[in-house]
């Protein structure tokens, strides 16, 4: 660590610690949205991850993806998506819970909610949660995402097809696709 970053820890901390703080003391809810999205900024830079597992952040991200307000439920998704980069993050999002929860949110009507979504999903695959997040529903998903009319939703999942999925499950999730188009009841994401 250099002597800058040193010297910039015990500061780096305090502040992610109060906006933690504000959100739990907040009682307004556009407050609370505008400290979402800065811990989901914050989520980004791997110096704050060590602080952000510290401070349960990761927990607080989970949480709000139950939540009505659209707005939390996309800040939250979008945290978890940078957190999910970092392998000692991506173990509390498992530890947690995290891969329904996370997988409940394909279903959200906002691109960008579902965008975040499908990129954590493939950060939280390791062998050992492969073969739930590569689950028949969930490619069955993503083979409806790659038809999508949005660019940037209909290559996401075909990296998730390419990546995350072996080309006998997406045979599979294909066959059982046929004839079922209308019957899978996932909406696509408006944009």
């Amino acid at each position: 660590m250099r002597k800058n970053d040193a010297a910039e820890a015990p500061e780096r901390f305090q502040y992610l610690q109060s906006l933690v703080t504000e959100f739990q003391d907040t009682d307004s809810e556009e407050a609370k949205e505008q400290v979402l999205a800065n811990l989901a900024n914050f989520a980004y830079d791997p110096k704050n991850m060590e602080y952000l597992r510290e401070l349960q952040v990761p927990d607080l991200f989970l949480d709000m993806l139950a939540e009505e307000n659209e707005n939390f439920v996309e800040f939250g998704m979008g945290g978890l998506c940078n957190l999910s980069m970092d392998p000692e993050c991506r173990d509390v999002i498992l530890q947690s819970g995290g891969i329904s929860l996370v997988t409940n949110c394909l279903s959200n009507g906002r691109e960008e909610t579902v965008l975040s979504t499908i990129t954590t999903l493939m950060n939280l695959a390791t062998p050992t949660t492969r073969s739930k997040i590569s689950e028949p529903g969930i490619l069955q998903c993503m083979l409806r995402f790659s038809l999508a009319e949005s660019p940037r939703l209909r290559n996401l999942a075909a990296v998730f097809l390419q990546d995350c999925c072996s080309e006998e499950q997406v045979r599979q999730a294909q066959q059982q696709m046929k004839g079922l188009q209308t019957a899978i009841g996932i909406p696509l994401p408006k944009k």
